[in-house]
């Protein structure tokens, strides 16, 4: 095992106190033979085996069977798994943004290796999503994956539509609790989220996908009153990770952004740090995948399943799924992209301005579905407006000429809106 941190320390708990079932489930006794980790002398759980504990990772890796990836990051991760894979070793890594950056070459080492390379935990902790779009769909055609990925994320927006925080409380209330980090940035500006929803569009739509295709939004920019306004119009607020099958462009949209979604949508009743997936597939329907999203116990349970079915594997012969990537569908642009929105302006209350609005929707192609205006004792009006389809591009050209029409005061917001 590469790593022996906050999963690194369950995974040894797990081993050890259920040995024996691990053992008639894989066919064969699961011994752990090392641990790498960079300071030996260095605290550990008390039931780690210090005598495990080794600085030396690439010797580790050259005598086992099965490596197990918990280090995270890209080195020396990469190095590292690379080295596995091409002796044959099977990988169990829980790395998101090693998969999703250097995902082809991984898979390319695999495959010269004959090596298998297993990442359930990569994905939603202990929430079977990868297994379920690699295997349990392997029979039929998705259409569109959304999720709640990040359970940090999550956890910030429900605070603040749930008990009226602001963004900065939400945050330091993670914090406090062990959900975020001291440095939240990877979670509150979407990349956690973005590796992630690279490594679904892929398995989803048999597309290689990296990172650097998943245009990100993060949440830092909503506020505790959009949050209440989204709940008096029936709404929530999530961060979703948004892949997409467009079938007339021929191609894939993948995404990371703030949305509303109806109070009626599976998604929107994922409170607290759980994450849940929504799989629309052409013949089983809409699937919902749900459940916690990390932690040590959770995200050791899904590493553990890999380790089993690879230690089957050596024991009885056979592989595990190989990288599919035989559609090779190109991921859109915003031209080709289709989106909602909800965008709120401030307007100068006056004849005249909202037909100035309606014209530079129309003149972008945008059609409006809705126009809701709240009046203010200062001349200017707040106004919310939700699109119907169009594409990112034309949506973006509208806000645009919103910010340059000379009677908008200010565009106060810009949401997509999915789930409707």
């Amino acid at each position: 095992m590469l790593g022996c941190g906050t999963v690194g320390s369950q995974v040894v708990r797990l081993l050890g106190e259920h040995a024996a079932d691990l053992q008639a489930r894989a066919g064969a006794r699961l011994e752990l033979v090392g641990i790498a980790v960079r300071d030996t002398a260095g605290e550990r759980a008390p039931w780690v085996p210090r005598e495990l504990l080794t600085d030396d990772a690439a010797g580790l890796v050259a005598r086992a069977d099965v490596v197990v990836e918990l280090v995270g990051g890209i080195e020396p991760a990469r190095t590292l798994v690379l080295q596995a894979l091409e002796s044959g070793a099977t990988v169990v890594t829980g790395n998101k943004a090693l998969l999703a950056a250097h995902g082809p070459a991984l898979h390319g080492a695999a495959a010269r290796g004959g090596a298998d390379l297993y990442y359930e935990a990569a994905v939603a902790g202990a929430v079977p999503v990868v297994y379920g779009l690699r295997e349990s769909l392997a029979g039929d055609n998705v259409n569109a994956v959304l999720g709640i990925v990040n359970g940090t994320t999550n956890f910030i927006l429900d605070e603040m539509a749930t008990n009226g925080l602001s963004f900065d409380q939400a945050v330091a209330l993670a914090q406090e609790l062990g959900y975020a980090e001291a440095d939240p940035s990877a979670d509150v500006d979407g990349h956690d989220a973005a590796a992630k929803a690279a490594i679904l569009a892929s398995l989803a739509f048999h597309t290689r996908v990296s990172i650097d295709d998943v245009p990100v939004t993060g949440i830092r920019d909503v506020t505790a009153e959009q949050m209440a306004q989204a709940a008096e119009s029936g709404h929530v607020i999530k961060l979703l990770a948004v892949a997409r099958l467009n079938r007339d462009a021929r191609g894939i949209s993948v995404r990371v952004h703030p949305a509303l979604l109806p109070a009626t949508h599976p998604l929107a009743a994922v409170r607290g740090a759980f994450n849940a997936v929504v799989v629309e597939a052409e013949s089983a329907g809409r699937l919902m995948f749900y459940g916690q999203g990390a932690g040590g116990a959770p995200t050791a349970s899904a590493v553990l399943s890999d380790v089993v079915a690879a230690a089957g594997h050596k024991v009885h012969g056979g592989h595990a799924p190989r990288e599919s990537t035989y559609a090779q569908l190109p991921v859109l642009g915003p031209e080709s992209t289709a989106a909602r929105t909800q965008v709120q302006i401030g307007l100068a209350d006056e004849p005249g301005t909202l037909a100035a609005v309606a014209g530079i929707y129309g003149d972008n192609g945008v059609s409006i579905e809705s126009v809701h205006q709240q009046r203010s004792d200062d001349g200017v009006a707040r106004i919310t407006i939700i699109s119907h389809v169009s594409t990112e591009a034309a949506l973006e050209r509208t806000v645009a000429g919103l910010a340059e029409e000379p009677r908008v005061h200010e565009v106060i917001s810009v949401t997509r809106v999915e789930g409707e």
